[in-house]
């Protein structure tokens, strides 16, 4: 049984190394192996709680703390001693919501920011400009979401 854990561990880390270095394009692999890592202690896998935060609420510039734009529904505030910046993140309950352009998300965040406030198993979720850009999560229970590192980014996060 421990060979059996020890040869699944591998194959996580594997996966998810292989995903990092990637594109993220392949949300069913990614659940899949959040799914096997999930089973084994330190493997990324994280149960948090998000606010949502936009442009135009006090406090919210243009940029996030690496200096680069801010992305809507793709940039989110992290506690870096939790969560380092320039993580990719999938959040699977984020699937299939609107994006800006009219599309589905894919379930991919950007660990770009972070928050006084962000302390933690706590993230804070990028919308876009306007309170009226938080309506499509407001169908999400913002007090447990399931996060899986999945890689990492260079440079400042995609659009």
């Amino acid at each position: 049984m421990r060979r059996r854990l020890a040869a699944l561990a591998v194959f996580s880390a594997i996966a998810i190394t292989s995903n990092a270095q990637a594109a993220p394009n392949d949300p069913v692999g990614d659940l899949l192996n959040s799914l096997v890592s999930g089973a084994l202690p330190g493997a990324g896998v994280f149960n948090l709680k998000a606010t949502l935060y936009h442009a135009g609420a006090k406090g919210v510039g243009s940029l996030d703390s690496l200096g680069c734009k801010v992305v809507p529904m793709r940039t989110i505030a992290v506690d870096k001693t939790i969560i380092p910046r320039r993580t990719i993140i999938f959040i699977k309950e984020t699937v299939g919501l609107k994006m800006p352009d009219g599309g589905a998300h894919d379930g991919y965040w950007y660990a770009s920011d972070v928050g006084g406030a962000i302390k933690g198993q706590r993230i804070d979720l990028y919308t876009g400009t306007g309170a009226a850009s938080m309506k499509p999560m407001r169908a999400l229970n913002l007090t447990k979401l399931t996060a899986v590192k999945v890689g990492k980014f260079e440079g400042c996060p995609p659009k």
